[in-house]
């Protein structure tokens, strides 16, 4: 009987740059592994690379100069309304650094006690303590001053209203701060307004479009084409973009689906196999400690081969084995579980109790959770997984 099921691999390949070849760097570097690791290839193997490398590989960078010359052309007024940036300095602030370029005054609104993937402002307990409402009261900096003080992030010691005041004000332009969790609050302030919420941008941008917005665009509309020859990404925009310098920002990767299918047929000339390949971004997991939701990026993956498309459709087996299989033991207990994996395969599953309590994504957002928490975001140096044995049951030998 197998004694290993799922592995998952960091594999290393040399520092990557703008410019390189990257399909052929993976395809090295997985063939490397072929032969330094004896490992055998299959069907079923996963290639992931992670969309940091793609991105940095076709240059697809933006200065924010590139982005305030976006904004003043998309927008054509000095005021703005920006609603729930997120607490992360390296996915956000070069971003609000280009906004702040772009008009004479920003009214800032951001949501509290944190952020819609989990940075807090303050611990969500004073709102008891201070007898706030977080679904209908809206704050103002006075206000919130008032009532939560100068709190600072437990993890990076930063005050993000006092943070990103300083970088407006440094930019010239003039910050007001709006603390509320209904995206309309804004319209109080001004009728132009830049969503910066990632996974509700488009519910936010209708809400404001039928409470009275003007001109309401969300950071999927800014550099969603070349600025003054600059990077973009016609998806996205600024979405999963990254801070790389202090004044330019590494864009979410282009073309993806040109990359994973010229990634599959490398790696097919090159192995003899044909593997899955998938470009992952930011796992969907959540820090049980900082409460800290990791998918900051729009999706988990922007493109992956058509095999990785669906659900699992898996048993769960401590069911079998605590109901239809209660009096089985040994091998017995081992050989109907197998029998019942075999007769279900191909089936839907949806439903059906013996199948309750398997985890009910998409197989893209699970491998491309595992790919994230196998290459980490610090010095590893591993931007590519090679993952075996996913997709096989207790059923395969």
């Amino acid at each position: 009987m197998r004694t290993v099921g799922t592995v998952s691999r960091g594999v290393r390949c040399p520092v990557l740059k703008q410019g390189d070849d990257l399909v052929k760097v993976v395809t090295d570097a997985i063939a490397a592994v072929g032969e330094n690791e004896k490992v055998t290839f299959h069907e079923n193997d996963v290639v992931a690379v992670t969309e940091a490398v793609l991105g940095r590989t076709q240059g697809n960078y933006a200065s924010t100069d590139d982005i305030a010359a976006d904004c003043r052309a998309k927008f054509g007024c000095d005021e703005i309304g920006i609603t729930f940036p997120i607490l992360s300095r390296n996915r956000i602030s070069v971003c609000l650094k280009g906004f702040a370029k772009a008009f004479k005054k920003a009214y800032i609104l951001l949501s509290y006690p944190a952020d819609e993937v989990g940075n807090h402002l303050f611990d969500e307990d004073l709102l008891d303590e201070k007898d706030v409402n977080p679904y209908s009261d809206v704050l103002d900096e006075k206000k919130y001053r008032e009532l939560f003080g100068y709190q600072k992030h437990p993890f990076t010691g930063v005050d993000y209203v006092e943070f990103y005041a300083d970088l407006f004000k440094a930019e010239g332009c003039e910050p007001v701060f709006i603390f509320a969790n209904d995206c309309r609050a804004i319209l109080k302030y001004t009728k132009s307004v830049l969503c910066c919420d990632i996974h509700s941008r488009e519910r936010s941008r209708r809400r404001l479009l039928k409470a009275g917005g003007e001109k309401v665009l969300t950071m999927a509309d800014i550099l969603n084409q070349p600025v003054n020859g600059s990077g973009y990404n016609k998806a996205y925009g600024l979405y999963g973009s990254n801070k790389a310098t202090e004044d330019t920002v590494k864009l979410f990767p282009r073309d993806c689906e040109k990359f994973v299918y010229d990634l599959q047929a490398s790696l097919q000339a090159a192995t003899g196999v044909k593997m899955h390949c998938m470009v992952y971004g930011d796992g969907a997991f959540r820090d049980p400690v900082g409460q800290i939701w990791e998918l900051a990026d729009p999706v988990v993956s922007p493109a992956y081969t058509e095999g990785l498309e669906g659900k699992p459709n898996e048993l769960k087996l401590k069911y079998l084995a605590d109901n239809d299989f209660k009096d089985l033991q040994g091998e017995d207990l081992q050989d109907a579980m197998k029998s019942a994996i075999e007769k279900q395969h191909g089936k839907d599953m949806v439903g059906q109790m013996k199948s309750e309590g398997t985890t009910p994504r998409r197989l893209t957002d699970l491998i491309g959770s595992l790919s994230d928490l196998t290459s980490g975001s610090g010095d590893k140096g591993t931007p590519i997984v090679f993952i075996q044995g996913y997709f096989d049951t207790y059923a395969d030998q």
